[in-house]
C-alpha cells in the first residue's frame, strides 16, 4: 500500500500577516533593548536617518530616540550597505557578518559597470580605498577623487560603487544620530569597529534568522529580502528542521516549528511606519500586509512612502507638517491620508497611537492629528 504525504496545511493571507506582524514586534510592542530589537529584526532599513527611530518607536515598549542614538554612538550599531544594496543599521556583529553573506550579490553588482571600469584593477582599487577611508573617514566625493587620480578615464560614479561594494563601508557618527547634522563619511566596519570581519556564517544561518524575522516564508520571499537568488538549497538542507505550509496560491512556504502563529483574527493594532520599513519590503508577494486593491500605492517610482497599517495590513499614508508657532515653541502636525474610510471608531484607534508616537519623537512640541483622503499627486 502506498503511503501518501499530508498535505502541507494552507495559511493565507490574514494568518500569514499576524505571523509576520508577532515577529516584528508589531502585534505588541515588545520590552528588548533598541540593540536588541535590531539584531532580531536583522537591521532596519535606514536610506535617511530618521526612520529607524520611528521603525522602533512603532516596536519597543518605552523607546526614545537615544536609545537608539547613545547605542549608535557607542559604535554598537552602526550604518552599512547590506541587503539590496541599500543602507541599513546593524549591530557591530551582523555588520561583520551579515556583510559577507550579502557580498556575492555586491559583487554581482558591479557587473552593472563595468563598461564605467573598464581597466581598473578591483582588488587594486580596493586596497587603495581602504587605506583612505581608514587613514580618515571620506566622503564618496573624496573617495572618487582620489580614484580618478588612478584610474582617469574611469566613470567617477562607477569608482564609488566599485569601492561600497568592495568593502564594508559603514557611515560613521554623527551621521544617524538623532538630531544631529553629519554628512555622509565613511570608514571600513572593521576599523572603526575595531575587529576584523568574521567569516559568513553560512547561508543556513541566516535563513533560520530571516524566518524567525519574516516567516513564514517561501524561498523567493527570502530572496527577495536579501537581493540574492539560489538560496534554495539551503532551505533544502534545512527542510528536516522545518515546517511547511502552503499560500493560498500553493506556493511552499517555510517556517521554524517554534516560532508563533497567532490565529488569523488576533487583534492587530494601528501602527505607524516609516519610509522602506523592512516589513513591507521583505517578501517577494507582499499580500500578507497589502491588500490587491492597495497595490503599488505606498510607492512612487523609487520612493517609499510613510505608511500606515490598520488591522494589520496597509490602510493609508501619513506625514509630519512640522512648523513653528511663534513664542510657543514647535508644532506637529500629523496627517493620515486614508485609502479608505476608516470609520469613527478605527479613527479613534489611529489617533491615539499617533499621540503616542508624537509624545516619543516630539515631546516638546504641541501637536494636531488630521484626516483626509490620500492627496494628488505625491512625489
Amino acid at each position: 500500500m502506498t503511503k501518501t504525504t499530508p498535505a502541507a496545511p494552507v495559511l493565507g493571507p490574514r494568518a500569514l500577516g499576524r505571523a509576520t506582524l508577532a515577529r516584528q514586534l508589531l502585534l505588541r510592542r515588545s520590552g528588548l533593548s533598541a540593540v536588541q530589537a535590531v539584531e532580531h529584526l536583522l537591521g532596519l532599513q535606514a536610506q535617511n536617518v530618521k526612520p529607524p527611530y520611528y521603525a522602533l518607536a512603532a516596536r519597543l515598549d518605552g523607546f526614545t530616540p537615544e536609545r537608539l542614538s547613545a547605542p549608535m554612538a557607542a559604535r554598537e550599531v552602526v550604518r552599512i550597505v547590506t541587503m539590496r544594496s541599500t543602507i541599513h543599521t546593524h549591530t557591530a556583529d551582523d555588520a561583520l557578518t551579515l556583510r559577507p553573506f550579502v557580498q556575492s550579490a555586491r559583487d554581482r553588482e558591479l557587473h552593472s559597470f563595468r563598461k564605467g571600469l573598464a581597466g581598473v584593477d578591483l582588488d587594486r582599487l580596493a586596497a587603495i580605498s581602504r587605506e583612505l577611508v581608514e587613514a580618515e573617514p571620506r566622503t564618496m566625493k573624496q573617495l572618487r577623487e582620489a580614484l580618478l587620480v588612478e584610474w582617469p578615464d574611469a566613470d567617477p560614479f562607477a569608482l564609488s560603487v566599485a569601492a561600497r561594494c568592495r568593502l564594508p563601508l559603514v557611515q560613521v557618527t554623527p551621521r544617524g544620530l538623532w538630531e544631529r547634522a553629519g554628512q555622509v563619511a565613511l570608514t571600513t566596519a572593521e576599523h572603526w569597529l575595531g575587529r576584523p570581519a568574521e567569516p559568513s556564517p553560512g547561508p543556513e544561518a541566516a535563513v533560520l534568522r530571516y524566518l524567525g524575522a519574516f516567516g513564514p516564508a517561501s524561498v523567493k520571499d527570502m530572496q527577495a529580502w536579501a537581493g540574492m537568488t539560489r538560496l534554495r538549497d539551503a532551505f533544502e538542507r534545512l527542510r528536516p528542521r522545518l515546517l511547511t505550509f502552503r499560500d493560498e496560491h500553493g506556493v511552499e512556504l517555510f517556517d521554524l516549528p517554534d516560532a508563533p502563529r497567532p490565529h488569523e483574527d488576533t487583534p492587530a493594532p494601528p501602527r505607524f511606519l516609516p519610509e522602506f520599513d523592512n516589513l513591507l519590503l521583505s517578501h517577494a508577494d507582499r499580500s500578507r500586509v497589502v491588500p490587491p486593491e492597495y497595490k503599488g500605492r505606498h510607492w512612487s517610482g523609487n520612493q517609499a512612502y510613510r505608511t500606515l497599517l490598520v488591522d494589520g495590513f496597509l490602510a493609508g499614508l501619513w506625514r509630519l507638517d512640522e512648523r513653528r508657532k511663534g513664542t510657543d515653541g514647535p508644532e506637529v502636525v500629523l496627517v493620515v491620508e486614508e485609502f479608505g474610510d476608516l470609520g469613527t471608531d478605527r479613527r479613534r484607534e489611529v489617533t491615539a497611537e499617533g499621540e503616542r508616537m508624537l509624545r516619543t519623537m516630539a515631546p516638546t512640541a504641541s501637536y494636531d492629528i488630521r484626516f483626509g483622503p490620500v492627496r494628488a499627486p505625491r512625489g
